[in-house]
């Protein structure tokens, strides 16, 4: 089998692929295809199904393994996947999804080892003890769960690593700005995308929970910081907890972006700036992970609707 990284450009290959998504169109003669996003452990190529009958639509769905014999080409700049065959894995040939879903570049072991050693860091009780009772309530649940659905860190142990990388860019730009309250900002970086874990139904074929879809994960996380405060006996007036609020609920940013508030002390503008940086390079390096040198990438939505040029080797 050919990892999807190093399918070769202009040339058939086949093997064992994870269906990502799938979306069912329709061509502008009225002819319905099939969109699919193929994906193993090393990333993702898009490919359409042209004959979309209804046992393709049946068979053909997110979170199956297929076989599949294609060719790799460029349309537009970006690699695909065109004349393809699918059929689905027979007798003892491969067919468990959890072989090819991408996954975080650092193990759960590491991961867990530094975000204890920052949760010993944070040096406010209040925090402290906010902090660790919610990450023991979602302790499985933060080390699996992707950070998004589709635009950044959108694979599993995503948020993790997300939170982990933000925590890294924390401890450089506390130590550039000593003004700034190192605690509050490993706390409020610890838990700012925490109800990601109440918003999403999990790491695979990830979608909308009821709450998720209606209240959102800033909402939720309030409402979990607020329970905490009751189960610790922690005062809602006290304000070491207003400000940990403050940072969570005003992380996005703008209104507009779903942030019920403006960032209004100097944590919270810093931390929705670091949250912005991670997201945006990790959608970058994500659309620019399969374009050629030389050529640009896809536009991408979430960043202005804007390409990125992949510059040639040196």
């Amino acid at each position: 089998m050919v990892l999807i990284k190093n399918l070769s450009m202009g040339e058939f290959f086949e093997g064992f692929y994870l269906i990502k998504s799938v979306e069912l169109r329709r061509t502008r003669a009225g002819k319905d295809f099939l969109a699919i996003v193929f994906q193993d452990r090393t990333g993702t190529i898009s490919g359409n199904i042209w004959d979309a009958n209804p046992k393709a639509v049946k068979q053909f769905v997110a979170g199956r393994v297929v076989h599949m014999k294609a060719l790799k080409e460029l349309y537009n700049g970006m690699p695909q996947v065109n004349r393809i065959s699918l059929r689905l894995p027979e007798g003892n040939e491969p067919a468990n999804p959890a072989d090819y879903r991408e996954k975080a570049p650092v193990n759960e072991t590491d991961l867990r080892k530094y975000v204890e050693s920052i949760v010993f860091r944070i040096e406010n009780a209040t925090w402290n003890r906010v902090v660790r009772h919610i990450l023991k309530k979602f302790d499985r649940e933060f080390y699996q769960f992707p950070a998004a659905k589709t635009n950044h860190h959108a694979f599993e142990g995503g948020l993790a690593y997300h939170t982990t990388t933000m925590l890294q860019l924390a401890e450089k730009v506390c130590e550039v700005y000593p003004q700034l309250n190192e605690s509050l900002m490993f706390a409020g970086i610890l838990l700012h995308d925490m109800a990601k874990c109440l918003e999403f139904t999990g790491f695979e074929n990830t979608s909308y929970t009821l709450r998720g879809n209606l209240l959102g994960h800033i909402v939720l996380i309030d409402e979990e910081v607020s329970k905490a405060a009751i189960e610790l006996d922690i005062s809602d007036e006290k304000e070491d907890l207003l400000l940990l609020r403050h940072v969570l609920l005003s992380h996005h940013g703008q209104l507009e972006y779903g942030s019920p508030v403006r960032p209004k002390i100097m944590e919270a503008e810093v931390i929705h700036q670091i949250d912005m940086m991670d997201a945006s390079m990790m959608m970058m390096m994500t659309a620019l992970n399969n374009v050629e040198p030389g050529q640009s990438s896809q536009r991408v939505f979430a960043l202005e609707n804007r390409n990125f040029y992949k510059p040639l080797d040196n």
